[in-house]
């Protein structure tokens, strides 16, 4: 059972990924490009200064052509990242189903696709928001990463914490106070989490606002794509294979 949801898994991230790259091309490709040209501005103006320094960046080879890396380049990042994440979502979900009282596996996969993306994705993208090119220094970037996936980890384990208590509170006062209880509790240690870890503010000087908001838009409104599409395309691909196991009193 778990292997046939596992496939499933996998098959549903490699769609969604396919749609959330249509939608970063429409959307985030354009933002990427300004923010391209931006860097080359400023590198075009501080040339002038910094005559030698301009020769070593001219000498640098281009490893991977900007236009491999809006086409072929993403299509493979963003589909190795919508099938492995596909994949852990079809093992979380065989075991959270029946564990949860659901009324069907569609609910079960919703539910797991918000609770995804709120923890891998918008609670990490609170903290440390995704920027575009020329917006950071190379010398921070192990740095930043390492923030950034600290913050992932720890989202993903207060969630836990939070979902278990609220499990507990459930059995004594009732699904809507352990409810209330697990989702206050959620904010409340996120809130702790990001005050502790560090800030990060790299934005150049003179860097157009309205290019690094779009482009975070675009950044949340993939992954939006990706995990809403995941958990509708898995649900329906789950329900069938679940028909047969699936109790009178949950359908």
């Amino acid at each position: 059972m778990a292997g046939r949801l596992l496939g499933r898994g996998m098959l549903a991230g490699c769609a969604a990924a396919a749609l959330a790259f249509l939608f970063a091309r429409i959307f985030g490709e354009p933002q990427v490009a300004l923010a391209i040209a931006f860097e080359a501005s400023r590198h075009a103006a501080e040339a002038a200064h910094h005559a030698a320094e301009a020769a070593h960046h001219a000498a640098e080879p281009e490893l991977v052509s900007r236009t491999v890396q809006a086409s072929y380049g993403l299509l493979t990042a963003v589909v190795l990242y919508g099938t492995g994440f596909g994949g852990l979502f079809a093992l979380v979900f065989a075991y959270a189903y029946g564990r949860l009282n659901l009324w069907s596996p569609r609910a079960l996969a919703l539910l797991l696709a918000g609770a995804g993306f709120l923890t891998v994705v918008l609670v990490p993208d609170l903290k440390y928001p995704p920027n575009p090119p020329a917006v950071g220094v190379h010398a921070t970037l192990a740095f930043r990463t390492a923030t950034y996936f600290a913050m992932i980890g720890l989202s993903i384990s207060v969630a836990a914490i939070a979902t278990l208590i609220g499990q507990k509170i459930t059995q004594t006062r009732g699904a809507w106070t352990g409810t209330l209880c697990g989702a206050g509790l959620f904010i409340a240690l996120i809130a702790l989490v990001q005050f502790g870890l560090p800030d990060v503010n790299e934005v150049p000087d003179g860097f157009p606002a309205v290019v690094l908001w779009r482009f975070r838009e675009a950044s949340i409104g993939m992954q939006l794509v990706l995990w809403g599409t995941m958990g509708l395309l898995f649900g329906a691909l789950a329900t069938p294979v679940l028909a047969d196991r699936t109790a009178p009193s949950r359908r």
